[in-house]
């Protein structure tokens, strides 16, 4: 037994996550790999699609085990298709069949992969998980365990990580998080790994490879195209712009793909599934300056220390952040950003940080006006 620990590894098959389980291995941990089935690729594709990315086909499968045999510890593939179908997809479908904005990747690290991680390592007896993420794990001095961004923040995954509980933190190793992606790339190469540099990445929902969501979407909901095509456009003020192909089919702050003409750049601005309507405004009408967020899990601190903790507050992955306070309701946590930001799309998440810090997290409400 390695006097480091025994440590399960999610292994995709790309450069992170070998790296992450090479570096773990060379470190003395007593290392196994696991490879998670989560989809059918043949399901999830347009039938005429030739197209196999990202990491659940039998290449990445092939190089994930082919690493872990060549350094002498074991690997295992493990299908999850049932877990992660059950709840991560339906509720893709179902946040988009309600007029919301769906981030898959933070209910598949919230609900599943984690949880699945954790449950396997714990019938293997070991100490600890470990993933590909950039990001870091730490202790505050008041005990509890948060993400804080990865040291590149060009690759930085910290947002993705806002509903880990502290059960699964205090468990997990991060080791890319203190590394920039090209150290990463020359230890593919250190290792005996060349391949793995030039290997390309996936940005793409691991479901939904060829990156048509809404093709997806008509595959997975017999005849919803024709349940929904042909609802309103309508303005602000409930004028009639025009026809459009079916709310679900758009998201707030869209603008290409309306085929309609207004004599100004038009945006989505609001989406309401229960009349098929979708509403489009002006770039300035994207602007707002509050939103209520629900389904928080705090990390750094147990909740708001305060009727207004300020924070800066991210609504979208490649989002910046701006400055916010939060406040605490009976409802969920009131964010008021101290400027208007563009383009809050319900369903969602917000991510709240102190400075490199992730302080807490939560799914963007519909109506965070109406409902405060």
């Amino acid at each position: 037994m390695s006097k480091k620990g025994k440590v399960l590894v999610a292994m995709s098959g790309g450069i992170d996550s070998t790296v992450a389980a090479l570096m773990l291995h060379k470190e003395g941990y007593e290392v196994i790999g696991i490879t998670m089935k989560t989809w059918d690729y043949a399901t999830s594709v347009a039938a005429n699609s030739k197209k196999e990315t990202g990491c659940c086909n039998l290449d990445s499968f092939n190089d994930a085990r082919q690493a872990a045999v060549e350094h002498g510890f074991p690997h295992f593939i493990l299908d999850i298709r049932d877990e992660f179908g059950d709840f991560v997809i339906e509720n893709f479908v179902e946040e988009y069949l309600a007029g919301r904005t769906p981030n898959p990747c933070v209910m598949c690290n919230t609900h599943i992969k984690w949880r699945a991680l954790l449950k396997r390592a714990d019938a293997l007896g070991c100490d600890f998980i470990a993933t590909g993420h950039y990001a870091q794990i730490h202790q505050h001095t008041n005990g509890r365990y948060f993400i804080r961004k990865g040291l590149d923040e060009t690759k930085d995954q910290s947002y993705v990580l806002w509903g880990l509980q502290q059960d699964l933190l205090s468990r997990t190793l991060l080791p890319l998080g203190t590394y920039h992606k090209t150290e990463i790339r020359q230890m593919a190469h250190d290792f005996g790994y060349p391949e793995l540099a030039k290997k390309n990445e996936s940005y793409e929902i691991c479901f939904v490879p060829d990156n048509d969501y809404r093709g997806f979407l008509k595959r997975r909901v017999d005849g919803l195209e024709e349940k929904v095509d042909g609802g309103n456009f309508i303005d602000s003020t409930g004028k009639i712009l025009g026809k459009h192909k079916g709310y679900p089919f758009y998201t707030i702050g869209q603008r290409k793909g309306l085929d309609i003409a207004l004599g100004f750049p038009a945006f989505v601005t609001g989406i309401e599934p229960e009349t098929n309507t979708v509403i489009l405004g002006t770039e300035e009408q994207l602007l707002k300056q509050e939103m209520l967020v629900t389904k928080i899990n705090w990390l750094k601190y147990n909740g708001v220390d305060d009727s207004n903790m300020e924070a800066i507050t991210k609504i979208r992955y490649k989002d910046k952040g701006a400055i916010s306070t939060l406040t605490s309701t009976e409802n969920g946590v009131k964010v008021v950003f101290f400027d208007n930001v563009k383009g809050i799309a319900p369903g969602q998440s917000a991510v709240f940080y102190e400075n490199d810090d992730v302080i807490g997290g939560g799914i963007i409400q519909r109506n965070p006006l109406s409902s405060i």
